[in-house]
């Protein structure tokens, strides 16, 4: 979700995902997945930039989370760690 405002002064979020494309007239005007119109303060480049940082994040919290499997090169299992440092 991005945080922007509209003309009048008011927050909304909207979920990045449904932006379909984002135009510059004089104002930014967002069309949605839904054919929704909104206008925002921000200016495209502004939308566009919280919109790839958000789905920077998506995807960063995305990797975190992702299970680990025993075969998996990352997931190090406890016996496989020397108990000391080689001389």
């Amino acid at each position: 979700m991005i945080r922007l405002t509209r003309l009048n002064g008011d927050e909304f979020v909207v979920n990045a995902d449904l932006i379909r494309f984002v135009e510059r007239r004089p104002d930014t005007y967002i069309t949605l997945t839904t054919s929704e119109r909104v206008i925002v303060r921000e200016t495209l480049e502004e939308v566009v930039r919280r919109s790839l940082a958000w789905a920077r994040a998506v995807r960063m919290t995305a990797s975190v989370d992702a299970p680990f499997t025993r075969d998996s090169p990352s997931a190090a299992e406890p016996d496989s760690a020397p108990d000391r440092l080689p001389a």
